[in-house]
């Protein structure tokens, strides 16, 4: 069976020599793939100089890495992990066993159940960060996820070929989360150890505008999956406005049988009108989720079947 080691890189210099070693010396049979996503320094040179199998990626941004990764690599198991040093390579049989045990699809490393990311980790609000994304999908999804953003992973193969990778960057651990729970994937947690950066390495996320992005798409994907509940909670708002505004222009009506108020009238009816237009909205779009679903079934036991055949 065939383990391939995923390593998006950008600037990693300095660390990525380690990453290629520890996991040589953990498993030693897989292949190290890295791709440089326009690194400016010797990043590819290093991984090359440690036995890695180096591709470049001009698109910038992680998700545009994974995506060309998942379309590349052929495997029969997958590990991804960052380039940056903060995850112990000596965890990665646990990640792998429960794929290789027919377990899980998707094995997500738990960085934060033992708290070591917060004892190292550095950078403010990164913690706020994962809490707050952490629970709007679990509540979204009636899920007990614990660390959503990790960059340590490990797929299956019918994991990794009917992925659609849409993100650009540092949202795609997110977009596999949702992506996993809502096609009912077998997702399960491996704890694992975190250390920060090495001192001279540079952390490349920005909290305010990468979380922006992550919350956009969670949004963008809530509309996507969920498109019954995300346009319901709209037109439960439009309503609630409508017969807000409308309620007085109402009560006017009956006790004077006269309208004064017609600049209210107006809205309330243009709040219940986008109301309704979000209710039908809501309704199609369910129903051509709930056929995409039935595609994207038929999608996989294609792929299950080609994978079994190899």
């Amino acid at each position: 069976m065939e383990i391939a080691i995923l390593v998006p890189c950008y600037n990693e210099e300095q660390t990525i020599g380690n990453v290629i070693d520890d996991f040589k010396r953990e498993l030693p049979n897989a292949k190290i793939y890295v791709y440089d996503n326009n690194s400016s320094d010797k990043t590819s040179e290093v991984a090359r100089a440690h036995g890695a199998i180096v591709r470049f990626e001009p698109r910038q941004g992680k998700g545009n890495v994974v995506r060309s990764m998942f379309r590349d690599i052929e495997a029969d198991y997958y590990v991804m992990v960052d380039g940056d040093d903060t995850y112990p390579a000596e965890f990665v049989h646990d990640i792998l066993a429960p794929v290789q045990k027919g377990e899980a699809n998707l094995v997500i490393g738990d960085r934060l159940s033992n708290g070591t990311y917060f004892d190292e980790n550095k950078r403010q609000f990164h913690g706020f960060g994962n809490n707050l994304v952490k629970g709007l999908i679990n509540k979204l999804y009636k899920s007990n996820i614990t660390d959503i953003m990790t960059g340590y992973r490990g797929f299956d193969r019918l994991f990794v070929k009917s992925m659609p990778v849409t993100s650009p960057g540092f949202e795609i651990e997110t977009e596999m989360s949702i992506h996993a729970l809502d096609n009912r994937f077998l997702i399960k947690e491996v704890p694992i150890d975190y250390r920060d950066r090495p001192e001279g390495s540079e952390s490349k996320l920005n909290t305010i505008t990468d979380g922006m992005k992550v919350l956009r798409m969670i949004f963008t994907l809530f509309k996507d999956y969920k498109p019954m509940l995300f346009f319901s909670v709209w037109a439960a708002l439009f309503l609630v406005l409508g017969l807000a505004v409308g309620t007085p222009v109402i009560m006017e009506y009956v006790q004077t049988s006269f309208i004064s108020k017609v600049p209210s009238a107006i809205l309330a009816v243009g709040f219940v009108l986008l109301a309704m237009l979000s209710l039908a909205c809501g309704l199609i779009l369910d129903t051509v989720a709930g056929t995409h679903r039935k595609n994207y079934e038929l999608h996989l036991n294609r792929i299950s079947e080609r994978t079994e055949r190899g």
